[in-house]
């Protein structure tokens, strides 16, 4: 196994990963869903009405509830936060990193934007037909 896979697997252990579907219904509960996804990727594939973006570079600073460069949603470390990315692996370590924080509901989605599409929930359509991820 790759270090990085054993770091995934550590990871991923301190985690209550949530499907597609268990997903969904946390959002319709309150939980926040983020979307960490570069913009090529948006623009390529799709968004999931009413996620919110916010790019995996500055995501302890936006939701951090205590940093000064957070976003309004990041107003407690006990609010329910599902991060995603395009396949489910980046967001795994996304949300560990949330949880170091002490975000202690911190989670993401197993396969990620892809496995949303797959399962038939809401998704807004691509801004550029045919365009390809960077």
């Amino acid at each position: 196994m790759s270090a990085i896979d054993e770091l995934l697997e550590r990871r991923r252990a301190g985690l209550d990963r949530l499907t597609p579907a268990e997903a969904h219904a946390a959002v319709e509960r309150g939980a926040l869903l983020v979307d960490t996804r570069p913009e090529s990727y948006r623009a390529a594939e799709g968004a999931i009405p009413g996620a919110v973006v916010v790019e995996r570079n500055v995501l302890e600073w936006r939701l951090d509830p205590t940093s000064p460069d957070r976003i309004p949603e990041a107003d407690s470390a006990d609010r329910h936060i599902i991060v995603f990315c395009n396949e489910g692996y980046a967001s795994s370590l996304a949300a560990a990193a949330l949880r170091e924080l002490g975000l202690s509901r911190a989670t993401d989605l197993v396969g990620g934007f892809r496995a949303w599409a797959a399962a038939g929930l809401p998704v807004e359509p691509a801004a550029r037909e045919g365009a390809h991820p960077a």
